[in-house]
């Protein structure tokens, strides 16, 4: 199953550019396969979204990489997480990241070590002069800085079946990362969060570990939960709101203003 949305390849396709003098491309296409006046998208295969359950599922094996891409984790697990971040950003920095692995496991051959392949690794992560290496940095933060973020933005109502449901629409495909999180903080309680804009949902149904899966409008509209719910916290909020302690520029600095769609407090 290949799902085409707004971005442009796929993970397979990325660890596979890590190999020597190979990008993605197509005939009359640029280097990730698209002519130059061409919307830019992506395909999410099947094979990428189970891979991204096994990663952020707290037991990965590393056995699941092949080549280049199981060269790099071997390497660092930490450039090797930036690597995957920058991919998750959704930004158009395929060829920085590529570039960015491409250097890591280049330098690190000459190392005689582990210990010193790490230091060189991180080295390079560390090198923001180094214009791959910044773009690299910066897609990875902005994909971890939302996550955070949604940690605290996320509002849950229960449906008529009792599981809690949280609606959004990222600007980056966070969805993963969020599950080891929410299972914490749900213990034995189902729910699923729900991204509007991919129709994609994370979801755990203890004692099963959470799981990104793709689901199709129908099912998205059927999510809506009782809106009871949102009474309550807007009354709640309404409540404990102070007036005299308001600050809206820093109240868009910790919510901005694209996430209030779904803040019913808003």
């Amino acid at each position: 199953m290949i799902i085409i949305i707004n971005m442009r390849i796929s993970l397979r396709e990325l660890f596979s550019g890590l190999n020597d003098n190979y990008f993605p491309c197509n005939n009359n296409a640029d280097l990730f396969g698209f002519a130059e006046d061409e919307p830019c998208v992506r395909r999410y295969e099947q094979t990428d979204i189970d891979f991204l359950n096994a990663y952020f599922s707290g037991e990965f094996n590393a056995s699941l990489l092949k080549g280049q891409a199981r060269r790099l984790f071997d390497i660092s697990f930490n450039a090797f997480d930036i690597f995957l971040h920058a991919w998750l950003s959704e930004l158009p920095v395929e060829k920085e990241t590529i570039n960015y692995g491409r250097k890591i496991i280049a330098v690190s051959q000459t190392a005689n070590t582990q210990e010193q392949k790490r230091n060189t690794a991180e080295n390079i992560t560390a090198n923001r002069t180094d214009s791959d290496t910044l773009a690299v940095l910066n897609a990875a933060g902005k994909t971890g800085q939302e996550a955070h973020r949604m940690m605290g933005l996320l509002r849950f109502s229960p449906n008529k079946d009792g599981e809690f449901i949280a609606r959004c629409e990222p600007d980056h495909f966070i969805l993963p990362s969020l599950g080891e999180y929410f299972t914490s903080r749900f213990g034995e309680t189902s729910w699923s969060i729900i991204d509007i804009k991919r129709s994609q949902c994370l979801r755990r149904i203890p004692p099963k570990p959470a799981k990104t899966c793709i689901i199709d409008k129908t099912l998205i509209k059927m999510s809506e939960t009782n809106d009871e719910w949102e009474d309550l916290w807007k009354h709640y909020h309404k409540i404990i709101n102070n007036e005299d302690r308001n600050n809206p520029d820093l109240q868009r600095q910790f919510m901005p203003k694209r996430y209030w769609k779904y803040l019913p407090e808003k």
